[in-house]
């Protein structure tokens, strides 16, 4: 599960309980990933917090499956197979299209994003990308090729914070040996503001 001890959903005591009990999906079942900071409940909370509102708040105004899209290649480009997976399945389950989903993923994978993106999707891939392989070589031009692409400054924060928090999640599966053994892919919760709402879509 991870290459440090975790405290399981039947362990948990006090804070870590309760937090589990906000987050738990079929069967009792907590992601790997959030139990890995199960010895620190307080950075579990914290990347609660980050990964609802990043991705799952009712504010955002780019579509959840394109924030799941660039999640799955952020992680494809950081070789995190556990985000990969979770995040394919949960884009797939978004847009309900089994062939559209492989053409992408099968794009990312060949380097071939043209082939089934936009210019206008582009831009913001080419963004991703960069931020996460080379993040100070970012200028402000490559936020203007955003802007001219038709996103407002908004949306462009969004997809920097999707990106930037894909690559956190990467570096913790990545850096504590997380995989996906006894994990529910592509489990998501709703775009509740409610910090306490984790009902599984």
């Amino acid at each position: 599960m991870t290459w440090i001890n975790i405290v399981s959903f039947e362990q948990a005591q006090g804070k870590l309980k309760k937090l589990y009990q906000r987050v738990v999906g079929p069967d009792g079942n907590v992601d790997n990933i959030l139990m890995a900071h199960s010895l620190r409940p307080h950075t579990l909370e914290g990347h609660m917090a980050l990964y609802k509102n990043v991705l799952h708040h009712s504010s955002n105004q780019l579509d959840k499956s394109q924030l799941e899209a660039l999640g799955v290649y952020v992680s494809l480009l950081n070789q995190c197979d556990y985000c990969v997976e979770h995040h394919y399945q949960g884009y797939k389950r978004l847009i309900q299209d089994e062939v559209k989903a492989q053409a992408l993923r099968n794009a990312m994978q060949n380097e071939r994003l043209e082939d089934v993106l936009s210019n206008k999707e582009m831009t913001l891939f080419g963004y991703a990308k960069k931020l996460t392989l080379a993040a100070n070589s970012v200028t402000c031009d490559d936020i203007s090729k955003m802007r001219d692409a038709s996103y407002d400054d908004g949306e462009i924060l969004e997809v920097n914070q999707v990106v930037a928090y894909f690559n956190y999640a990467n570096r913790t599966v990545l850096g504590l040996g997380v995989n996906i053994e006894g994990d529910i892919l592509g489990l998501s919760p709703n775009d509740s503001d409610d910090p306490q709402n984790w009902n599984h879509s």
